[in-house]
């Protein structure tokens, strides 16, 4: 029932859960990552399967950020899944598309959660009645289908409201660590990059010095035969 609407490859981290400052990588190889939409619920997702492991699974809300760290790494939290997704892509060009993918889902995801949330209000009367008194909250669905749906109290939304600031410190304190890593990733890519060009620039120069040398052999050969 869940389509894939865009893929794209990168590497994939996860957050340390330990230190909650480092990156973990997922896997030694840029793994597949796809939008899946479930039109059954209206549910988008984040998956990337390594081997028969799903390396990420995360449900777009319209409360989620995704950040670009630097020109080729972005990252973003999921408060379900408890940690800190980042992506490096191999360009720019492909983490501008993720992003404004991202940023088009988590649009679509906040339009189903308000057109879900009209439905509830006109089929309970009780709600508009007291919506005075309670805040309205996005709705919470686990993957199961069939599942309740929760609103969520004042209280809860103080508590979601520190954990916001908890994964934002989160972010912050991955930023630092990803700037890191991503600097010595792509000065060592950089490094590779120079070794392979010289490398063919003196394979070239053998060439060259070979038929140089052909000639002064042959050159030296002509001479020999005239001085006989």
């Amino acid at each position: 029932r869940e389509q894939p609407i865009f893929s794209t490859r990168a590497h994939v981290f996860q957050i340390d859960p330990a230190t909650k400052r480092n990156w973990i990588p997922a896997s030694k190889h840029a793994l597949t990552v796809s939008y899946f939409y479930d039109a059954t619920r209206s549910v988008y997702r984040i998956i990337s399967v390594g081997g028969t492991k799903a390396i990420i699974n995360s449900t777009i809300t319209p409360n989620m950020t995704f950040t670009k760290t630097s020109q080729k790494f972005g990252q973003w939290a999921d408060s379900r899944a408890n940690t800190v997704y980042g992506l490096g892509f191999a360009s720019e060009q492909h983490l501008s598309q993720f992003a404004e993918k991202f940023q088009e889902v988590k649009e679509a995801a906040r339009l189903a959660r308000e057109k879900s949330q009209d439905k509830t209000e006109l089929t309970n009367p009780a709600l508009s009645i007291t919506s005075h008194q309670v805040l309205p909250s996005p709705i919470i669905s686990s993957n199961g289908p069939g599942e309740d749906k929760l609103f969520r109290s004042q209280s809860a939304d103080v508590e979601i409201s520190t954990e916001k600031e908890r994964l934002k410190k989160m972010l912050s304190e991955g930023s630092v660590s990803e700037v890191q890593w991503e600097a010595e990733f792509f000065s060592l890519q950089d490094n590779n990059n120079k070794l392979v060009a010289a490398l063919h620039e003196a394979n070239a120069n053998v060439d060259q010095w070979k038929k140089q040398l052909t000639a002064y052999q042959e050159e030296t050969e002509s001479l020999r035969q005239r001085v006989s």
